[in-house]
């Protein structure tokens, strides 16, 4: 314990709790202090020895972008292991390269932003990568694990201080900044919410970060959601962090405040606590706040609110205990178990799709392996730099031997010839400086993208052969002879200068255009066709160049003869995490690009004995014949080639699970916006055709069986128990799943919903009892006609197995719950949003600080239900709050129209004036109450009176 001395201040003492020790320092603070504190790089207070804090430091699958670091495969390929024992030990390494990198470079920050629990929704979200799961309940066992990973089993001082991303219901990059989600309260409750609920509720989260969109209106960082949801899961003090620049769009981008300090004085007050903008500048998100205070938009004490929370964080993390903190001593990095841990979660994020007993492969196969992804280890925007690296050749070399195995990339070999009939000439490279060059001794890209030192690209009568790439609707790499991408640096020339594609904006697509005969090559960095100029070749010149395309070799050709002089064809398809789907952009369709189709097409032609082994962040619709052999990996980080190949050989027994439905095609999926997964059927929940893969599929190289199933209800919990058994003659993995529906359900249920699951190993013959305890109230639904949770009495159905569709045991219980009424409209009126049905409606914002109302999404009309409505002995009248200006018709049942509401102000009063328009009206019984509103007309509430 550290010894105090009479004038040792209170925070310094670490006798004392938490609690007192922040309202000690943050007495000590001027005002001026405090509101600096608000910023992401808050300054140090020298007179209290208080050092500089920032909030934020990337971790989502590894430490980023701060140097060398372990690279463990992207999110959604741990939500493929299903296996959150595993995820944890993840989050402890990451935790422990944190503490350990930050001993060298106080820019490493503790204040961890992740992990991401935006459910993976819409297949075609460009971030899809970045999260774990379709399913809440997946989703936050898994977030759980990874933050209890990253915070430490200390019971005081915390490791790291995770914050999860991003809040609330975010699954779209277009137009990420301005678009609102409509959620439904069903939705909100029962789908978004729920993930984030249950891994704050576990105790390990410091905080959340809000996302750029809306909900039903109003920007989420002014959720007041983040008050009435947030922090009522948890006593403890958790820290909102804005996202990057989104405290500016409240004016700048979504115009929902006039000012500045509007905007600033309303997301201080909803919950945000640290405001990231402005990069490391401080200074007017400082003014901002002190014009607020100025104006009186904030007090002292909201301020002071912000900066306790903020404080709780920096005490948990060990800053004024450096003596008391068993984290400071943290030295692993790049250890061997890292190293270990980095290649077992990559074997099982691996997914065996399909087979035809074509693998395992035998050890004395010979392997054509081929694609563009074949001798690729691809990193994405949240990956920290390689230490090691392994690609599926490399791999194949290892495990079967470099005689044994041929390559071919597959991409088309071209020259482009100028309208002057010379060639483009990538010139030679100069040996590449030192700092250039990683541990390791591969090229940095981070040094390497925007370099001005390296010759641009000129034109001669012979020119260089090309590497082309086209990654899908026309987006082209182009590599020179020795691997450098052709890229744009600021002086615009085009250089052979990366050794990947990468960066906020990506310099090495391109896009051919026909034009006049040849093609127009234009930079999609900059938007700018290439020119040749006396200085060399550049984008922006005057006039652009036509080229004619003289194709050396086709991809394909050379992938058939690999193919054809192999035993078997390793085809590795997939993406580029830059490219097509990524932060700010999402994708536009699920097929497989049609150049890598032609490279599989090829393939099978020459060797029917085909593996197609998919290397992506997001699922695909293949829209050819299937191979006998499918796999599917996320980018599995730095050992991602070597378990490839100890999967393909046998080694290691497959036993990933699909975190997310893979559909057949784009015709199956509903609009990247519709955010209603209940009313459009999306996701496995609701989803009512035939996937090409469902949730939670998977193969493996034995069989399992299962058996003696018991369900029962008691104590509040429903206990499930059944035994599984390994059928087959080699140890593996089986992840063994548990699902619920309700039989007989009065609303719109899931057809069936992930209650729990287990990853187990068994040996031959072995045989296991896995048995379930789930609380009744996670078979509850959201009543809107309560606006609570009910548990719906009536038969429930279990059901275990292997997937969601491959359910091999089922048994039916009985739950005792709270029968449905009719909706006491009477006592409660109808909230506008709490619909039953509706069509052509979009839920929007009561008011900027609280509240939903409904208005027509398209068009001027919007039609809205609301089931079984109490009307007792009669009502006589009925009133509408109504803001903008149209007409809300009232009928009952199928009938006719009942009542009109009609409001015409004089002069427009802005959405948030509203009037209670009423009528009279003849009802009682229980009935069906049908609203259409007609015109730019707000519905918030309606209520009848007797």
């Amino acid at each position: 314990m550290t010894a105090q001395t009479p004038t040792t201040p209170s925070f310094r003492d670490p006798r004392l709790p938490f609690a007192k020790r922040i309202d000690d320092l943050l007495a000590r603070l001027t005002p001026a202090e405090k509101v600096s504190f608000l910023h992401q790089y808050a300054p140090a207070v020298d007179r209290l020895g208080v050092a500089a804090f920032r909030t934020g430091q990337e971790a989502l699958h590894g430490v980023a972008w701060m140097g060398p670091a372990t690279v463990f495969p992207q999110a959604v390929g741990l939500g493929a292991t299903w296996n959150p024992d595993l995820v944890r030990r993840i989050g402890e390494a990451v935790g422990r390269e944190a503490r350990a990198m930050r001993a060298g470079d106080d820019r490493v920050g503790l204040n961890v932003w992740s992990p991401t629990v935006n459910l993976l929704r819409h297949p075609l979200w460009g971030r899809n990568e970045e999260g774990y799961s379709e399913d809440p309940r997946l989703t936050s066992s898994l977030a759980t694990a990874y933050t209890r990973g990253l915070r430490g089993d200390h019971p005081v001082y915390w490791r790291t201080a995770p914050v999860l991303k991003h809040w609330l219901a975010h699954n779209n990059e277009t137009d990420r900044d301005t678009s609102s989600s409509t959620v439904r309260p069903r939705v909100l409750h029962e789908y978004d919410l729920r993930a984030f609920r249950e891994t704050v509720e576990a105790g390990a989260v410091a905080g959340v970060m809000p996302a750029y969109n809306l909900v039903n209106g109003r920007p989420n960082h002014v959720s007041p959601h983040l008050r009435e949801q947030l922090r009522t899961w948890t006593d403890q003090e958790l820290l909102v962090c804005s996202d990057a620049g989104a405290p500016s769009n409240l004016v700048d981008s979504e115009h929902y405040f006039a000012t500045h300090e509007e905007a600033t004085a309303a997301a201080l007050r909803a919950g945000v606590d640290s405001f990231t903008d402005h990069g490391t500048d401080p200074s007017r998100i400082v003014a901002r706040v002190q014009g607020a205070l100025d104006q009186g938009l904030l007090t002292e004490a909201d301020v002071d609110t912000a900066v306790r929370r903020q404080l709780a964080v920096r005490f948990a993390l060990g800053e004024f205990d450096p003596r008391e903190d068993p984290h400071t001593d943290d030295s692993g990095f790049d250890t061997p178990e890292h190293r270990a841990l980095a290649r077992e979660a990559a074997e099982q994020a691996i997914v065996l799709l399909r087979n035809d007993g074509l693998l395992p492969l035998a050890p004395d196969t010979r392997v054509a392996v081929v694609g563009l992804l074949a001798d690729e280890c691809k990193l994405d925007w949240y990956s920290g730099t390689l230490i090691h690296r392994s690609t599926p050749l490399e791999g194949l070399y290892e495990r079967f031997g470099a005689d044994r195995v041929t390559f071919a990339e597959g991409v088309d070999r071209i020259r482009l010839r100028t309208s002057a009939g010379t060639f483009l000439r990538v010139p030679a490279a100069p040996d590449q400086p030192a700092q250039a060059r990683g541990a390791d001794g591969a090229l940095d890209p981070a040094l390497l993208a925007g370099r001005t030192d390296l010759p641009p690209l000129t034109c001669d009568a012979t020119g260089s052969e090309l590497a082309l790439t086209d990654w899908g609707e026309g987006v082209l790499t182009l590599r020179a002879p020795d691997g450098r991408y052709l890229s744009v640096a600021d002086d615009g020339l085009v250089r052979a200068s990366a050794d990947q594609p990468g960066g906020w904006i990506v310099q090495e697509t391109f896009r051919l255009e026909p034009h006049a005969g040849g093609h127009l090559l234009r930079h999609l960095g900059t938007g700018h066709p290439v020119s040749v100029a006396a200085d060399g070749v550049r984008v922006a010149g005057r006039p652009p160049e036509v080229f004619e395309i003289v194709v050396a070799e086709r991809g394909e050709d050379a992938v058939a003869r690999a193919a054809a002089s192999a035993d078997v064809v390793v085809v590795v398809a997939g993406n580029d995490p830059h490219i097509n789907g990524r932060e700010t952009e999402d994708r536009s369709t699920l097929r497989l690009p049609e150049h890598q189709r032609r490279l599989l097409r090829a393939a099978r032609d020459a060797n029917p004995r085909t593996v197609l082994a998919l290397v992506c962040a997001y699922p695909y619709a293949l829209g050819t014949p299937s191979p006998p052999a499918m796999l599917w990996t996320a980018h599995g980080g730095q050992a991602a080639g070597t378990a490839l190949a100890r999967v393909l050989a046998g080694d290691v027994p497959p036993a990933g699970r699909l975190p997310q439905t893979w559909y057949e095609s784009d015709a199956d999926l509903p609009d990247l916006l519709d955010y209603d997964v209940i009313g459009s059927r999306q996701t496995y929940l609701y989803f009512e055709g035939t996937p090409l893969f469902p949730f939670g599929h998977g193969l493996s190289y034995t069989s399992f069986g299962y058996a003696d199933l018991t369900a029962r209800v008691g104590d509040g919990a429903l206990r499930v128990s059944f035994q599984v058994t390994n059928a087959g003659d080699v140890t593996a993995d089986e992840v063994a799943q548990l699902y619920g529906r309700a039989v007989e359900a009065s609303v719109p249920r899931p057809r069936r919903e992930l209650l729990a699951h287990r990853r187990v190993t068994l040996a031959p013959g072995e045989r296991t009892r896995l048995d379930f305890e789930i609380p009744l109230s996670a078979l509850a639904f959201w009543d809107v006609a309560l606006g609570d949770w009910r548990l719906e009495p009536g038969p429930f159905e279990v059901l275990a197995g292997a997937s969601s569709e491959d359910v091999r045991l089922r048994a039916t219980v009985h739950l005792e719950g709270t029968p449905a009424v009719p909706r006491p409209v009477l006592r409660r009126g109808l909230d506008a949003a709490d619909f039953d049905e509706q069509s052509g409606a979009a839920i929007v914002d009561r008011s900027r600080t609280a509240g939903d109302a409904v208005t027509p999404a398209v068009g001027r009309s919007a039609e809205l239900v609301y089931r079984d409505c109490d009307f007792a002995d009669g009502v006589t009248e009925v009133s509408a709050l109504l803001a903008g200006e149209g007409t809300l018709e009232l009928a009952l049942d199928g009938g006719p129209v009942l009542a009109s509401l009609t409001l015409r102000p004089e002069e427009p009063l802005g959405p948030y004036a509203y009037t209670a328009v009423g009528a009279g009206i003849v009802a009682e019984g229980v009935h069906d109450v049908r609203l259409r509103l007609r015109g730019p007309l707000r519905l918030a509430h309606v209520d009848f009176r007797g």
